[in-house]
């Protein structure tokens, strides 16, 4: 088992689209097949066929919630898969830009993301690694830090109404915590794991700016496990990739994460960088989820979790690694299963799910030494564009940066934020200002230090 395992989670792209290239230039990957291009029809019955594209950035958000999602991909035991709701989905949410509909058929070519494609051709891909949940982002990363979402598939609807669930469940932190294994939160802007009740009450402590990381790494103090948050919010310089974001933003932070590891081998010897998506984000792509295990007894109307949501890139890094592919069904459980046998944390703690889970761990071929570490390409990414609006999962964090508010003890600190509200209504980058400052006032309320 390594002895540090980093976890670089980014924003809502598929499998297809991201890494479905290294089938078409011989890569034992089940990806896009040049020789038999998929494809989907529109809402007026017209094929859209799987493409090459060079987007940087969606500017029109595909529907990823969890009736979305079922649109999208169809029915278990559909004909030929299912598959085939992709586009209609897309068109029938924006029916004016039909000049966009074709993209959610695109995929990149290779070389277009310099980072993710150099690591994914050089290391270990797994080409039936899953989402969780066939729904957006908020229960997907919850499922990759306690195994569950407790039956919720939404997320917060609008800025002023939080509709905030209670999320107290048993976290992997937890489970570190106790076995004496140490753990931090890295973030670029607004860590959304913060939303975990455990987290919020327990581990303030663990949280640290992103800038910190490549301090850490330098000094040889990275903890045992290191969980990624990009940066969200444009106005902070969005890397997260999430649509209307530029993907070569987030691919640049691939490659920053990877090159502070790679600067100090000693430690990267002993590390494992884990590099992973939280949901397809409504791209197409051609493997039907299958069938799983409910984390626990919670279900959301008639969906039981009983079903994973669409493929997504995850490359496993390591200079102990060759390059390779693993074929094996995992989802993001999957990760926690291997954290629980390879560190030996207490079992049956974080659901159903992650208790069978497929553990990747005794699949990599470790090598007995290290290998020679590829340098990756300049990236060229150009500076963040400032949105009409927010995305859905800003619009979330500005809504839970409210409830913060209210978690504020300092009267001081609280009226300050409270005269400010209004600000709620100035537009994207006045939104994400004041759940920064609201963030900010919470940290240092609660730990005084600044956030």
């Amino acid at each position: 088992m390594f002895e540090h395992v980093v976890v670089l989670m980014l924003e809502n792209h598929s499998f297809d689209r991201m890494l479905g290239y290294l089938q078409g230039v011989g890569e034992q990957v089940e990806g896009v097949d040049p020789d038999n291009l998929r494809r989907n029809p529109d809402k007026f019955g017209v094929p859209v066929v799987q493409h090459v594209t060079e987007t940087h950035a969606v500017l029109d958000d595909p529907g990823h919630d969890l009736g979305d999602v079922q649109q999208q991909i169809g029915p278990r035991g559909a004909p030929d898969g299912g598959m085939q709701g992709f586009v209609q989905n897309f068109a029938h949410a924006y029916p004016a830009k039909t000049d966009e509909w074709p993209e959610i058929m695109g995929y990149y070519p290779q070389g277009f993301l310099p980072a993710l494609h150099t690591l994914a051709e050089s290391f270990v891909v797994c080409d039936h690694w899953f989402s969780s949940v066939p729904g957006p982002t908020w229960p997907n990363r919850f499922f990759v830090h306690s195994g569950t979402s407790l039956g919720h598939v939404d997320m917060p609807e609008g800025l002023t109404s939080p509709g905030l669930h209670i999320y107290d469940q048993t976290t992997v932190y937890d489970l570190l915590h106790d076995a004496g294994k140490g753990f931090a939160i890295y973030y670029g802007d607004f860590p959304q794991s913060l939303v975990l009740l455990h987290n919020d009450e327990h581990y303030l402590d663990n949280y640290k700016k992103m800038p910190q990381f490549a301090i850490d790494v330098a000094a040889g103090r990275l903890p045992n496990f290191s969980f990624i948050e990009p940066t969200y919010f444009a106005s902070n310089g969005q890397n997260d990739q999430h649509p209307p974001h530029d993907v070569l933003r987030g691919d640049a932070l691939i490659g920053e994460v990877y090159g502070a590891l790679r600067a100090n081998p000693a430690l990267f010897d002993r590390t494992l960088l884990v590099i992973l998506y939280d949901e397809h984000g409504g791209f197409y792509d051609h493997v039907s989820p299958p069938g799983t295990v409910a984390p626990d007894g919670h279900t959301s109307g008639s969906f039981h979790f009983d079903r994973l949501g669409p493929r997504v890139p995850a490359v496993l890094v390591s200079p102990m690694l060759d390059p390779g592919v693993l074929t094996d069904t995992f989802d993001h459980t999957s990760l926690l299963r291997f954290l629980v046998d390879g560190w030996g944390l207490q079992r049956g703690q974080l659901g159903a799910r992650a208790a069978q889970a497929t553990d990747f761990g005794p699949l990599l071929q470790v090598r007995p030494t290290p290998r020679d570490l590829p340098e990756l390409p300049v990236i060229q990414a150009a500076p963040p564009k400032a949105p009409q609006e927010l995305n859905a999962n800003q619009a979330s964090l500005v809504a839970f940066s409210q409830y913060l508010e209210s978690r504020i003890d300092d009267p001081a600190k609280k009226m300050s934020l409270m005269a400010r509200a209004h600000e709620v209504f100035a537009g994207p980058a006045a939104q994400a200002k004041l759940a920064q400052d609201r963030l900010a006032a919470f940290f240092q309320d609660k730990r005084g230090t600044p956030g």
